[in-house]
């Protein structure tokens, strides 16, 4: 961990790191962000964020990078860790008047080499459907603000839908959304269709179906962020008032809860296999949250200001043979733990089957997920099996994390009622998916778009792939959209607000929503290194590579050990006299 006391060392900014898996380090030919290169003045402008998809196509090369800096959207070819990037010729570039882009996400499902769908919010509350491929700009949608008018802080397409979205506000509440749907031409009202503490869901009432489908009111001040399982059956929620809510997405059931230790919850992400949540937020720490048993199980300690972002890497973990004596676990048990990394990281997959197949004796597998904060550094950590199962020997080969204060937690891990999500081998999921991006920021602009890119073409649906394609996506859309009876309700016809029962945060101190800090282990990072400038604000986990970007506007790769000498060799053998990484 990062020494205190800020002399030279501490403020170079780093770029390379070692791990026990080898050298990580920065590829600058690989930087993206706008064309001129200039460091973009970030006072008062909403995250950089990114997103990928895969186009898929012959070439090999169909990889697919999105950003936003300002007022500004750049569509490029990512080429990583390959080739160097080509700033001046991005595929799409937009240039908004009167409100910026604060998110956006790709629906993975549909796209292909001829058209993509992607989502984009903005700061006064508007959410538009784009072809960045065909240049065409498809739908706007809560165009006049009359549904929310404050910021988007995050959309989403929801896992294994064509057409159904999500979408949450600074305003606390979240919309559903179906492209093929209009959103009317006056204000939506609303129907109580489930209420619970501290959240209530409505039905939009209207003679034709419209958006939104429904409305999420969830907790108090904004929800910052929210992330699906990797099955897509749950739904992870953080809130400015400091509370992770996880909801079952199609009952529309609170499943549980957990409490920062002070401050709001700026990001959330699942582990590759669903049976963990990892939150960030403003009180520098990251919270690791067991998902079957509803607990904390540990907490992170390693940025000396606000977590921005927090994502598992599905491409590194341990495996390490132990003795049979030392797993208590069930066969049930040791099946599940087998299901770590899934289509998002197959390598490691194989290996994990492979070596359950092959040998009879147990296996050990240690989780690693990475932050980044304001303060601008990077931190990885490594969740190992003496935190995940306190009350079983310890593995014979240990990885490198250090614990302090390691008292055990009050609860076993095991008799869980609940399945962990992710189990049942869903549908592949895109990789943008791990991407919990959001924080706070002032409050949008009022301005509707009026005029530039944005409205040039509202009236213009363009084709997006979204056809009749798979009947089965259809039925599971039908099912969210229309049958809505398995939902019980005790609603009325009148628009029932949330219960506004405060939760004093002093009360919560002490119990399993907020454990104290000497009651849970407390991790230390493997790495923590400042990489940047300016506050980072994106860290994504690819195969070959991470990706981080601060609010500067510059996209950073940083190579995978072993990965490095490809972009130094292809450099040298184009470019003899250029600089090789």
């Amino acid at each position: 961990m990062a020494t205190e006391g800020g002399g030279k060392e501490m403020n170079e900014i780093k770029t390379q790191f070692t791990t026990r898996e080898g050298l990580y380090k920065l590829l600058p030919h690989s930087e993206y962000s706008r064309p001129n290169r200039v460091p973009f003045n970030s006072q008062g402008s909403n995250p950089v964020r990114v997103s990928f998809v895969n186009l898929n196509d012959q070439s090999g090369n169909g990889d697919r990078l999105c950003f936003n800096v300002g007022r500004e959207l750049y569509f490029y070819i990512y080429k990583g860790v390959r080739k160097a990037a080509d700033l001046s010729k991005p595929i799409d570039k937009r240039i908004y008047k009167g409100t910026q882009p604060t998110c956006h996400d790709f629906n993975h499902l549909t796209a292909t080499a001829e058209s993509v769908s992607l989502l984009v919010g903005f700061s006064a509350g508007q959410v538009q459907l784009i072809d960045p491929i065909k240049k065409e700009t498809s739908k706007l949608f809560n165009e006049e603000r009359l549904i929310d008018k404050s910021r988007v802080t995050c959309v989403r397409w929801v896992p294994g839908s064509e057409s159904l979205f999500l979408v949450a506000h600074a305003s606390g509440s979240m919309y559903l959304y179906n492209v093929e749907h209009t959103c009317g031409t006056t204000a939506p009202h609303y129907q109580l269709l489930k209420q619970g503490e501290s959240f209530a869901v409505h039905t939009c009432k209207s003679k034709s179906t419209r958006n939104p489908l429904l409305k999420w009111t969830v907790g108090e001040g904004a929800l910052n962020e929210f992330a699906f399982s990797p099955d897509g059956k749950f739904l992870a929620c953080v809130s400015q008032d400091g509370f992770l809510r996880v909801f079952d997405f199609d009952s529309v059931e609170l499943h549980g809860t957990m409490k920062s230790y002070f401050g709001g919850l700026l990001c959330a992400c699942w582990s590759p296999d669903g049976r963990y949540i990892v939150t960030g937020g403003e009180d520098d720490l990251v919270t690791v949250w067991a998902f079957g048993d509803c607990r904390v199980i540990a907490r992170g300690h390693g940025h000396r200001s606000w977590v921005s972002v927090v994502a598992f890497d599905p491409y590194t973990t341990s495996v390490e043979e132990s003795d049979p004596m030392e797993f208590s676990g069930s066969d049930e048990d040791f099946q599940d733990l087998l299901h770590f990394g899934r289509d998002r990281a197959n390598s490691t997959q194989s290996r994990l089957s492979k070596r359950n197949s092959a040998e009879s004796r147990p296996v050990s597998v240690t989780y690693r997920f990475g932050s980044v904060g304001q303060d601008t550094q990077l931190c990885l950590w490594d969740l190992t099996e003496d935190i995940l199962f306190p009350h079983q020997p310890l593995s014979r080969a240990r990885t490198h994390t250090n614990v302090m204060n390691a008292t055990s937690p009050p609860a076993g891990s095991t008799g869980n009622s609940v399945a962990a999500p992710g189990n049942s081998a869903p549908p592949p999921l895109p990789r943008s998916n791990s991407l919990p991006h959001s924080t706070v920021s002032s409050a949008g602009s009022k301005s509707s778009v009026a005029d530039g890119a944005l409205a040039a073409g509202v009236s213009k649906f363009a084709t997006l792939s979204l056809h009749d394609r798979k009947d089965r996506h259809h039925e599971k859309d039908h099912k969210r959209n229309h049958s809505m009876g398995h939902i019980s309700s005790k609603s009325s016809d009148k628009l029932n607000l949330v219960t506004k029962a405060k939760t004093d945060p002093a009360k919560t101190l002490g119990t399993p929503l907020c454990p104290r800090m000497e009651d849970v282990p407390l991790l230390e990072p493997l790495i923590c290194k400042k990489i940047a400038h300016e506050r980072l604000t994106v860290l994504i986990f690819l195969e070959d590579c991470i990706v981080t970007a601060c609010q500067e506007g510059f996209i950073c790769t940083w190579g995978r050990p072993g990965k490095v000498g490809l972009l130094s060799s292809q450099n040298q053998a184009s470019s003899p006299g250029g600089t090789v990484v």
